[in-house]
């Protein structure tokens, strides 16, 4: 049997179960710690491959099982979460968007494990699932905290943005992943001083600027592309490496 290595599959496993208890709390009507909950999660995310690399600890099952992870916090418990939150009450509809959500998530998560090998390194392909799980929620609590309480006016908002959110999940435009930016490089500076000002900011007024900052990544990459497309310089996705076999 292959290794499997303790320290990075603990950190998913608590990936897992902030996607767990964040279901847990929206049934019991606590939305707002139901989507922090979501967004501990993607911390943890974003540290087991980190923590893997580093400790030398990567594996096919930690692949396999952060992806099954991954639909638990970023799929089901933020389609979920919504659904709960706002468009319960649009009916039918509002139940096909989130589980739209969810297929979109499914998918997203699925075709990067098949294509990552031949990706470039620089763009994910489509929303990665955490950035659109992240998006959602951070608009709960936005919405928390700037008044803006339940009627008919937020449901529709909140039905848009899952379908939204979902159709760019599954979509093939580049986003941004600043994997490839050299941090030892001066031309790096302003990647910092970037990253300085939104850590700042959400520090000053976490429940306004969470998604001010993610809004402002995702249509900023869309603007981005679009100009880069309408150049005839859009990024290309494929690296042209065969692919790996599947054993």
């Amino acid at each position: 049997m292959k290794k499997i290595y303790i320290l990075p599959n603990l950190v998913t496993t608590a990936n897992m179960f902030c996607g767990f208890y964040s279901v847990v709390l929206a049934t019991q009507g606590r939305f707002k710690e139901a989507a922090f909950s979501v967004l501990v999660a993607g911390i943890f995310d974003a540290l087991d491959g980190r923590i893997a690399r580093l400790a030398r600890a990567t594996s096919s099952f930690g692949v396999e099982y952060d992806s099954l992870s991954d639909i638990i916090s970023f799929g089901f418990a933020p389609a979920f979460l919504v659904y709960q939150w706002s468009t319960e009450p649009l009916g039918r509809i509002g139940l096909i968007a989130s589980f739209l959500y969810l297929a979109c998530a499914a998918l997203r998560l699925a075709r990067f494990n098949v294509n990552s090998a031949t990706l470039n390194k620089a763009y994910f392909q489509g929303m990665p699932s955490p950035i659109a799980a992240g998006f959602l929620v951070s608009f709960i609590i936005f919405c928390d905290a700037v008044g803006w309480y339940q009627g008919r006016s937020l449901s529709t908002v909140a039905f848009v943005l899952t379908i939204l959110c979902g159709a760019a999940m599954v979509s093939t435009i580049p986003f941004p992943s600043y994997k490839e930016v050299s941090w030892r490089s001066k031309a790096s500076f302003g990647y910092l001083m970037t990253g300085m000002i939104a850590v700042f900011a959400i520090a000053i007024e976490a429940e306004l600027m969470m998604f001010s900052v993610l809004f402002t990544y995702t249509f900023g990459s869309l603007l981005i592309y679009s100009l880069k497309l309408i150049q005839g310089r859009a990024p290309k996705l494929q690296e042209n490496k065969p692919p790996v076999p599947i054993p």
